[in-house]
């Protein structure tokens, strides 16, 4: 299903180029405000939160007047973790909640997440009609002088989302006596994530707790472990948590500064849930998953299913299947028993709470070894390139390279100007070789 302004996690690009700047923000929110608020519900209530971009203070009002001019009544809840905002979406009966934020991109993006009343990411179905709406004349979706929407500010929203992330453990579980490495990525979590773990009684010590705008993502956060592995090495902590711009990707380190990614996380969750009787159905992971942790499943008798690559995609086969654990190799992670979206400060909880009895983090995350994979990004001026004849040769010469010892996996990426490519086999050099040839035929 072709779309115009949505793409796999919402809409997202360059900041004041095409679809990102103050006049599209305010069709953005004139157009979702329309849509919820002709669901006919009692209450018109949108919900609003960002990360720390500096273009959040542009783009923010521009979506609040736009939501304000359909009718909507406003609470905007400043800095928070995406699924903060979806929590607290579902808690107060919005008609929706919209997360500014370009999740694990640079600064210079940004974009937006949408959620609908039940906490879920909205399904393409409505983001065809809310794209209807964006390009319909916009004097026809303006409501009345004397209905239009009222805005309030929410202090106390990251104290909101804390108490219902305890709730979902016993009241007497705590951290004392465990020490805690946090890299919060300048992002969304940089206030909630500290205050948690600390109120629970470890020790912690963060980094990429000092935004400015301009720093997010930048050489820290998930997507660049080699910081939170620096701090578990300097500090000798039990844990090493690293989150992403939004703070729904986690990837963590155990205490020896070993880097632990979402398959690995994935594995040891769904092996303890089992045990537990508290894994439903499987686990669904994505296309990108490690092959080594499907061997990994077969073994331990769990129902593994792959879908597209994006959470929004795990957590629909999640609900056609009635699972309630899924995630992505990122760190996207879906705890079903908890949460409606992917959020890093739950899954650290859930792994800090097996952690209680002093159990050591290397211990729990030594599930499957996992086959040599290497994924490469390489930027396109035209991400249909992927389609070219030259292309479509190159892929199907790699995988008759391969001779079934492995997996080929090119895709274009639903939020950036890049062609993604993935090989894995055990054959590294095999590996190495593959990558180079189809890189070879996006390259002019």
């Amino acid at each position: 299903m072709f779309k115009k302004y949505f793409g796999t996690d919402g809409i997202r690009g360059m900041v004041n180029n095409e679809k990102i700047n103050g006049e599209m923000f305010f069709k953005f929110g004139l157009a979702a405000g329309t849509y919820f608020k002709n669901l006919k519900k009692s209450k018109q209530i949108a919900v609003i939160a960002k990360d720390t971009r500096l273009s959040g203070y542009t783009l923010e009002p521009a979506l609040v007047s736009g939501l304000a001019s359909a009718g909507m009544h406003v609470f905007t809840l400043g800095p928070l973790p995406t699924n903060g905002l979806a929590m607290l979406t579902k808690k107060m009966k919005a008609n929706l909640g919209i997360m500014i934020t370009a999740s694990h991109n640079p600064y210079y993006d940004n974009g937006l997440k949408l959620f609908g009343p039940d906490g879920l990411k909205l399904s393409d179905k409505i983001e065809k009609k809310i794209e209807k709406l964006i390009d319909s004349k916009i004097t026809k979706n303006l409501t009345q002088p004397k209905n239009l929407g009222r805005v309030k500010r929410l202090e106390e929203a990251s104290n909101e989302y804390i108490k219902i992330l305890k709730k979902n453990f016993p009241n007497d579980f705590n951290l004392k006596g465990i020490s805690i490495a946090i890299d919060c990525a300048n992002g969304a979590g940089y206030k909630t994530a500290p205050v948690l773990f600390k109120s629970l009684g470890a020790k912690v010590y963060d980094v990429g707790v000092s935004p400015n705008g301009l720093n997010i993502n930048d050489k820290c956060g998930s997507t660049f472990p080699k910081k939170i592995k620096a701090l578990v090495s300097k500090k000798k902590v039990d844990l090493g948590i690293s989150l992403d711009g939004d703070a729904d990707r986690i990837i963590i380190c155990d205490e020896n500064a070993k880097v632990i990614d979402g398959d690995q996380i994935i594995a040891m969750l769904a092996r303890r849930w089992k045990r537990k009787k508290i894994l439903k159905g499987g686990v669904v992971g994505t296309l990108m998953s490690n092959f080594g942790l499907e061997i990994f499943f077969k073994k331990n008798n769990i129902k593994f299913l792959r879908a597209n690559v994006g959470d929004r995609f795990v957590k629909e086969k999640m609900q056609k299947n009635r699972f309630n654990l899924g995630g992505e190799q990122s760190g996207h992670i879906i705890l079903g028993k908890f949460a409606t979206t992917g959020d890093g400060l739950l899954v650290a909880l859930e792994i800090l709470f097996s952690m209680r009895k002093g159990q050591k983090a290397s211990h729990l995350f030594n599930n499957f070894v996992p086959i040599p994979q290497v994924l490469e990004n390489v930027k396109v001026k035209d991400k249909n390139i992927i389609n070219s004849p030259k292309c479509k040769k190159a892929i199907k010469k790699s995988i008759r390279l391969l001779k079934n010892t492995g997996r080929i996996l090119v895709r274009k990426s639903g939020t950036e100007p890049m062609i993604r490519i993935m090989a894995e086999t055990n054959n590294k050099e095999l590996l190495f070789k593959c990558i180079k040839i189809i890189k070879g035929s996006l390259i002019n």
